[in-house]
């Protein structure tokens, strides 16, 4: 049996899975809320402690970097450790990957109706492929074509720094520069990225908010509220605000595409993308990705695939911990 996490800043979701053939086969699932939890290690012994199964391999899709099996997640104040986390579950090695790698070795496992196609791209399309997602933070991982299959591998491009494109791109870096130390691509592409985007519209007078967005925002996940008034068409400044957002979207998947040349494709994952799917079938997204000057043609015949299926990173960790234990 194995023992798979995606570990995320909301939510951590643990899972048996067995291997049938080449297939992983989910057995029991659990979903915890991240910050109700002091370490993993609670979450884990209360998730293996309900499902006492027979342990085999075990690996963890962590949001953060990982350095000599350690990981402390930007997003929650934890410490995970690998040796930890192996001694608790009896095991002789514990698996502790980044998330979007975790989403990455994903990709594999899933079927063809878990992703939209917002670029179809050169029908011949091989070669490195890319994933970048927003969430409540932004992750990015490549996929390295060794010319048989892609080697999925981290990155920590969300936290490179935010390059804005036109004059109000750059009104928007000086409005986010005195609240942060660094304005990171992450500061504008996730769940508070988005929430900044309003912000600024809003602060710079471009748009009214209205009583009831106000009171909907402080009761609510801002992001969420934000993303449903502009798909209902019942904000202008909400509008404004996430189609700066998706257009900001495509433009940095286009960067990674050329970071790692990605030329096999890009793929679109994380909460976010699912949720305004009917807005990223727009042009914006397409127009921004390609919008790269001499490039263009390269970026035009590059596939792009929205990820549809919120379990790609429960399942590319099983999938990690299965070829890593000889299982596929």
């Amino acid at each position: 049996m194995i023992l798979a996490g995606d570990i995320g800043a909301t939510n951590s979701r643990l899972a048996f899975f067995k291997v049938e053939g080449k297939r992983l086969s989910p057995v029991v699932e659990g979903i915890f809320p991240s910050g109700e939890h002091k370490t993993l290690d609670e979450i884990v012994a209360a998730f293996v402690s309900r499902h006492p199964l027979p342990l085999k391999h075990a690996c963890f899709g962590v949001a953060g970097p990982i350095r000599k099996g350690r990981a402390e997640p930007v997003n929650l104040p934890w410490v995970i450790d690998q040796r930890q986390l192996a001694g608790m579950l009896h095991l002789e090695t514990v698996d502790l990957i980044n998330d979007l790698e975790a989403n990455a070795y994903g990709i594999s496992a899933l079927e063809q109706h878990d992703f939209h196609t917002l670029n179809q791209g050169a029908p011949d399309a091989t070669g490195n492929a890319a994933v970048i997602a927003a969430g409540t933070g932004l992750g990015e991982a490549g996929l390295y074509w060794d010319g048989v299959g892609h080697r999925p591998f981290a990155t920590e491009g969300g936290h490179a720094d935010f390059a804005p494109r036109n004059e109000l791109e750059v009104e928007l870096l000086r409005y986010l520069e005195p609240q942060f130390a660094h304005v990171s691509w992450e500061r504008v592409l996730s769940g508070p990225g988005l929430f900044s985007i309003y912000k600024f519209l809003r602060d710079s007078q471009r748009g009214a908010e209205p009583h009831w967005l106000a009171d909907a925002i402080r009761g609510r996940d801002a992001a969420a509220v934000i993303s449903q008034a502009a798909i209902e068409g019942r904000s202008a400044l909400c509008v404004q605000a996430l189609e700066i957002f998706i257009s900001l979207y495509g433009s940095e998947a286009g960067n990674i595409a050329l970071k790692f040349l990605a030329t096999g494709g890009v793929f679109i994952g994380g909460g976010i993308a699912p949720k305004i799917i009917e807005k990223l079938k727009g042009p914006t997204f397409m127009i921004a990705f390609t919008s790269k000057g001499r490039l263009r043609p390269l970026l035009e015949a590059i596939p792009v695939h929205v990820i549809l299926n919120d379990r790609a990173a429960l399942l590319g960790a099983a999938r990690c911990a299965a070829l890593r234990g000889g299982l596929l």
